[in-house]
């Protein structure tokens, strides 16, 4: 996926979740954040983000902040929005006879349903944005939300159905995501439950500029 209007900028602060204060030629402004996990290691006071102005009528903050590099030098895509598009892209070019995104199936919406060959699939997507010594970790902050769905996918492979969880890395150098045991001790033990219970854990690796997220493995 490739953004437009792409601009760089400084990090100042993240007053609450939603916004953020940047400075832009010089200028402070205030910008949407894309993503309401913490970010704390990520967005530090000084460091280079990346800005996209999408151009939609009647907002308050003309920029949503996409990227940030990490004082490792890494470049991080932060966009919550993006997992699911570099997702539904890459579905797109393997063959499925059908994709049906934000598909309901017991009391959730699943990102995508899928059917090839006479077989059907469910695969519910994440976007991994925590790193810690090359490896990527899930979630950053409590996910109640994220233990649910993945109950429902241990009971759509009871059903029948290829349950797929699928991490998004959003930052390049990193192969494997696990569960962030010390944030949310509940959804670690739902991931090991969904391992034994035969859905399947996805990883996929990303290469990340300011104006592109793209699927690579």
């Amino acid at each position: 996926m490739v953004y437009d209007n792409v601009v760089k900028a400084e990090f100042i602060r993240r007053p609450n979740r939603f916004i953020a204060e940047v400075i832009i030629d010089g200028r402070k402004e205030t910008v949407h954040v894309k993503n309401t996990g913490r970010c704390q290691e990520l967005l530090v006071p000084g460091c280079e983000v990346w800005l996209t102005a999408p151009g939609t009528l009647d907002r308050k903050t003309k920029y949503d902040l996409i990227a940030v590099r990490k004082s490792n030098g890494v470049l991080f895509n932060i966009d919550s929005q993006a997992p699911n598009k570099v997702v539904k892209e890459w579905l797109a070019s393997h063959n499925f006879d059908s994709v049906i995104s934000e598909y309901t199936y017991g009391e959730s919406r699943i990102d995508f349903y899928m059917e090839k060959d006479n077989r059907k699939y469910l695969m519910e997507v994440k976007g991994c944005t925590l790193e810690m010594d090359g490896v990527g970790y899930f979630p950053d902050a409590p996910t109640e939300r994220g233990v649910k769905h993945i109950r429902e996918l241990i009971q759509a492979r009871k059903a029948g159905y290829q349950a797929i969880l699928a991490f998004v890395i959003q930052m390049d150098g990193v192969s494997e995501v696990r569960a962030n045991w010390d944030t949310h001790p509940e959804f670690g033990a739902a991931l090991e439950t969904a391992k034994t219970e035969g859905v399947e854990i996805r990883f996929f690796r990303c290469h990340v500029t300011p104006e592109s997220l793209t699927v690579v493995s």
